[in-house]
């Protein structure tokens, strides 16, 4: 079966499954569903864990050799298996589909991994997991959820914060998961009220995780405002200006091909299909030679051919992408 990280505690109330496999790249998450599935095991008396980390195709050796071996006191365990890549090989899958289909009872299989794309979906060690027992996909709280799970999380700690307090931890954390947890929890050790936006402001840094994909996906989507913030947010990191017009350019790229009616299965991006759709309906009012005038110029700018500030000209490139009428470029 497949279960979320919001399914999964209710499934794990019902029964124990022959193994979990946990998928995802937001780490607070990941980690909270697999221990969830842990405290479920042990209290159905799995009281022994092993844990294996899987980095090299050798590494599968160790675990052959700890399913053969069976605990001294006859405990019931859990094979904790954290695997360093989404695709565990040969050796991996048939290790996986083996334990899968043992017939120990005394051994509970505890798998946890990056994101799967398509083609690791479709494999058959993954198919075992959905048949024998349950793969649990883990997403990122996206902006647009984000202060209602803030808020959920608040009420758990029994903290009361009020919407604007949460906004603001909210735009301050965004795409940190675990920089909101820990702010919320400081939170609730110092509160003695409510929290207010004002409180949030001064306690917590601005810990919002903006990496370059995001980026793009938040160009495409026409959301000038925060493309920008979130491009001064890589320039304040120290990000290399050289990525960021990467990440632009092929979203640029993106922008035409859309345009010529590329079939969207040739795009390479995850999770930008709602932001491709809202770009459609900007397209006709994008210069594309300008774009790629500007895009050109950013690219001098950054190898030191052009006297200037290549972030300022990265800035303007955001703007005209989203849309957003600005100067043309020089010519060149």
């Amino acid at each position: 079966m497949r279960l979320t990280a919001e399914t999964l505690p209710a499934q794990l109330r019902q029964r124990l499954l022959r193994g979990y496999l946990v998928t995802g790249d937001e780490p607070l998450r990941l980690g909270e569903a697999a221990d969830a599935v842990r405290q479920a095991a042990r209290g159905a008396g799995f009281s022994e864990r092993e844990v294996h980390f899987i980095e090299r195709a050798s590494d599968w050796e160790d675990v052959w050799a700890a399913a053969a071996t069976r605990s001294l006191f006859g405990a019931r365990r859990i094979l904790d298996l954290r695997l360093g890549s989404a695709r565990p090989g040969t050796a991996g899958s048939a290790a996986l589909l083996a334990l899968l289909k043992s017939d120990d009872p005394d051994t509970l299989l505890l798998v946890t991994a990056p994101r799967l794309d398509r083609d690791a979906q479709a494999s058959e060690w993954v198919r075992g997991f959905e048949g024998a027992g349950a793969w649990v996909q883990i997403w990122p709280v996206d902006r647009e959820r984000l202060t209602a799970w803030l808020r959920e999380r608040a009420r758990a700690l029994k903290l009361e914060a009020d919407d604007a307090a949460l906004e603001a931890l909210a735009v301050r954390t965004e795409g940190n998961l675990l920089a909101a947890d820990q702010e919320l929890r400081r939170l609730a050790l110092d509160a003695t009220g409510a929290v207010s936006a004002a409180a949030v402001v001064a306690g917590a840094g601005d810990s919002a995780r903006f990496d370059v994909f995001k980026l793009g996906e938040t160009v495409l989507a026409g959301a000038t405002a925060r493309a920008l913030r979130m491009l001064e947010a890589l320039r304040a990191e120290g990000t290399e200006p050289t990525l960021v017009l990467w990440a632009l350019t092929k979203t640029l790229r993106e922008l035409w091909q859309a345009r010529e009616g590329v079939a969207r299965a040739a795009n390479p991006w995850q999770r930008q299909g709602a932001a491709l759709e809202r770009a459609q309906r900007r397209i006709p009012r994008l210069s594309f030679a300008q774009l790629a005038r500007r895009a050109e110029r950013a690219d001098r700018l950054i190898k030191g051919r052009l006297s200037g500030n290549p972030w300022d000209e990265l800035a303007l490139l955001v703007t005209e992408l989203c849309a957003q009428p600005v100067m043309p470029p020089p010519a060149p």
